[in-house]
């Protein structure tokens, strides 16, 4: 897993790219930039990077940045300005986005669990257990 910093004005994002992630990798991309908007590392009308800064960073092809821009954009996590540069939306930065993030994280975990043998049931049922015990554990 490679997370490297993109640096893009005064905005940093993290984007982390994983090699052995069966997810494209312009999927991979709309999944952070996503991320990062939920997290506010990417705030309302802020720059995202230029589609060659963003492919020279990740060591990407360009066209691969294009693909994710152009997905984000249609599902209005971003606009583009003409000649300028394609900013995070404001109006998407709410529970709409969160529950998208959701939506991602549970889709790759219960992937894995199908992958190891386990099903929705079980799989929940442990991350229930698991931050129940943490819960106990960071309690003063």
């Amino acid at each position: 897993c490679t997370r490297q910093p993109v640096h893009h004005n005064t905005n940093v994002m993290l984007i982390s790219l994983d090699p052995q992630d069966t997810r494209p990798i312009y999927i991979q991309i709309v999944d952070e930039v996503r991320r990062a908007l939920v997290l506010g590392t990417l705030g309302p009308d802020d720059p995202l990077p230029s589609v060659r800064d963003l492919a020279v960073k990740l060591r990407v092809n360009p066209n691969t940045v294009s693909q994710a821009y152009r997905d984000l954009e249609r599902q209005g996590m971003v606009y583009v300005r003409r000649g300028q540069g394609t900013y995070a939306s404001p109006a998407r930065t709410d529970g709409v986005a969160r529950r998208m993030l959701a939506e991602g994280v549970a889709q790759r975990a219960l992937s894995d669990a199908r992958r190891n043998g386990l099903g929705a049931d079980e799989l929940i049922e442990a991350i229930r257990d698991y931050d129940n015990q943490h819960k106990r554990e960071e309690a003063p």
